[in-house]
């Protein structure tokens, strides 16, 4: 009973941290975008800076929902693996925007398709980001429910 109680309780941690690396990957897009319209912390725009309310979570929606499944393999892979470093959710988050961006291509349709350089690297740069608040909420601790306890109570 208590094993399955572990493995429920690293379940809701990992979908947490996912929520999370989302809603950092979004919050990394949207402030390139802004910055690269050009508007900056010396001169906020009310209606910018009002906007990443809302913008921040709705894109992390469709962050979480493209990302799924390769951030799926990546999380398993890190969990039996029991990888706690940062690099390696931070160069799993740049594999999973590299296969969305593969998906992007293959999918046949132009518009979906993303041609610019600059977008890409935003977008691999953004998994990076992601990866790592991944870690910070919940890769840390990696691999931790198959640790047996060193004195079990329970005869």
């Amino acid at each position: 009973m208590r094993r399955i109680i572990a493995y429920l309780v690293r379940f809701a941690v990992i979908l947490i941290g996912y929520a999370v690396a989302a809603l950092a990957a979004s919050a990394f897009l949207n402030v390139l975008f802004l910055a690269h319209l050009g508007y900056t912390p010396a001169n906020p725009e009310p209606a910018a800076t009002a906007s990443l309310y809302f913008s921040v979570p709705f894109i992390a929606l469709f962050v979480a929902y493209f990302g799924f499944m390769p951030a799926a393999v990546v999380i398993l892979i890190a969990e039996v693996l029991g990888r706690r470093d940062w690099l390696f959710y931070a160069l799993g988050g740049a594999v999973i925007a590299v296969v969305f961006l593969g998906f992007a291509r293959n999918i046949g349709d132009g518009d979906f398709d993303v041609t610019d350089n600059n977008v890409r690297l935003a977008l691999i740069g953004s998994g990076m980001v992601g990866g790592i608040f991944y870690w910070l909420s919940s890769g840390r601790w990696a691999g931790s429910w198959q640790r047996e306890p060193l004195l079990d109570p329970e005869p």
